[in-house]
């Protein structure tokens, strides 16, 4: 990623970690670092979007056991039993598909493989690892490949083996010497077509589309911003796709395909750009709503509409304000920057946003709100007020058009307004109760009941939504500090 730069904006990149294949092993919350690659020429950057690349531990979906009687394994399970066989010590006795295959392949076992297989086993035989913790994984994965051919061998028709097979090659392009991109981009090919094969012998496995999307947009990236790179991204997109809908709460893949968008919108036409962002902004949304503390996808939608905020302050068209799109982009910033404070990559994007966010406050917006003292009031009595939101509170400041002091915050003491501890909430979610006046409505339950108020717009009712909840999941991981430290100074 390259070096943030006064001028410059959060906008997608590479990532330093690049998207690692289910069920590989990762280090628990690795720190970003900065990116390799440039950024859409939409606008210039300053950090990257951030995949999320998932704990390689996670079991694998779908990982029932088959009818020869194994199943999908983990990377970091395919890699320790692999290990384990290579050095004489497998637990699997022969006939039970993966674990059957010997380090040692005679003659005629060689014979027996395909051209195609060769070709596969041509491009992880020619990698050699970096260093020597490289090349002891190579080994592993080398020898692991063999016993996937020889499971497909014994039966063609078993997807867990290609699958397993195209998780060997994946890995083994993360191996190859970064130098060495034709290597690389064969292995990841190879990858896909194994990927296919098995997603064409068992169409409702998950993490082979998640996979095999990871796998696609690996090459994309290194294609640039090309016509080529464009059918890949979206060959990526449509496998994100496919695999949330075999798993809709899966918000990796939600986030993944956000940033696939992402991406996508750099290369396309500018007629194009904003429908691609827009379905982008959604994506990451829903991942939030998945997962309230992920905050990569919280960072990643601050990213993207802080590109969307430059490009309406250039050509127009949007319908927010590039101001109010700048604002809402630094909440995204900075939430994730209260949950992750030392992740230089969003300490550095924060320190470019910080001073777009409506400070002492975090949010700052109108809101249509009945009497304090009287919730289930006629819809004549209900007013647009001014709300705040802090790492503390909600609160309602006035009842007119004007900013709220920011000398003590609150005017007209003499009247009851309305406030909302975020210690007090339970759950915030949108309301379409008919006894609500017209509009966006929102429903906050709290320990002393539930609190109505009526956005301006369903997509002013997300912006509310996700900064109450930001808030609240901040408090509940202990980091309102951090939070109160960014608002205040």
């Amino acid at each position: 990623m390259p070096d943030m730069e006064e001028s410059a904006q959060p906008t997608p990149a590479d990532p330093s970690e690049p998207e690692l294949p289910n069920g590989a092993g990762e280090p628990d919350e690795p720190e970003p670092a900065s990116p390799v690659a440039d950024a859409p020429a939409s606008a210039p950057e300053v950090v990257a979007a951030v995949e999320e690349a998932p704990a390689r531990s996670a079991p694998s979906k779908g990982a029932e056991t088959n009818a020869d009687g194994w199943r999908p394994y983990t990377m970091g399970e395919l890699l320790g039993e692999a290990a384990e066989a290579a050095a004489g010590r497998s637990e699997y006795a022969d006939g039970n598909g993966a674990g059957s295959a010997t380090p040692e392949r005679s003659r005629s076992d060689n014979l027996q493989l395909s051209s195609h297989h060769d070709v596969a086993m041509d491009l992880i035989n020619s990698v050699t690892g970096v260093d020597e913790e490289g090349r002891s994984r190579q080994r592993i994965l080398t020898f692991a490949a063999k016993r996937y051919i020889s499971a497909i061998e014994r039966n063609p028709e078993d997807p867990d083996a290609y699958y397993n097979w195209a998780l060997v090659l994946q890995e083994s392009a993360d191996n190859v010497d970064p130098e060495s991109d034709s290597s690389k981009d064969s292995l990841l090919e190879e990858a896909c077509k194994k990927y296919a094969e098995a997603t064409r012998l068992c169409p409702t496995l998950y993490d082979a589309y998640y996979n095999w999307a990871i796998a696609i947009a690996d090459r994309a990236k290194m294609r640039g911003r090309t016509k080529e790179a464009e059918e890949l991204w979206q060959q990526a997109i449509m496998n994100y796709d496919k695999a949330v809908q075999l798993s809709w709460n899966s918000p990796q893949a939600l986030n993944n395909w956000g940033l696939g968008l992402q991406e996508l919108s750099a290369i396309v036409p500018a007629k194009d750009k904003q429908t691609i962002i827009k379905t982008a902004i959604s994506k990451f949304r829903s991942a939030i709503q998945l997962q309230f503390d992920f905050h990569r996808a919280i960072y990643n939608l601050g990213t993207v509409l802080y590109g969307l905020a430059e490009d309406t302050s250039r050509s127009g068209g949007a319908d927010n304000s590039p101001s109010d799109l700048y604002s809402q982009s630094a909440i995204y910033v900075a939430a994730a920057h209260a949950l992750k404070p030392n992740y230089s990559v969003y300490r550095s994007a924060l320190r470019l946003v910080r001073s777009m966010l409506p400070l002492p406050y975090l949010k700052v917006g109108y809101l249509t709100a009945p009497p304090a003292d009287d919730p289930i009031a006629p819809h004549k009595l209900w007013e647009r007020s001014q709300f705040i939101l802090n790492h503390e509170e909600l609160q309602q400041v006035n009842t007119s058009e004007s900013a709220p002091a920011k000398s003590n915050g609150l005017v007209e003491k003499t009247k009851r307004f309305i406030k909302v501890s975020v210690a007090d909430i339970v759950s915030v979610s949108t309301c379409s109760d008919l006894t609500l006046p017209p509009g966006a409505g929102l429903c906050i339950n709290t320990t002393h009941g539930p609190v109505f108020l009526v956005a301006e717009s369903w997509e002013s009712l997300d912006g509310w939504l996700d900064a109450i909840r930001l808030v609240y999941t901040i408090f509940a991981r202990g980091r309102s500090d951090v939070l109160a430290g960014i608002i205040t100074g």
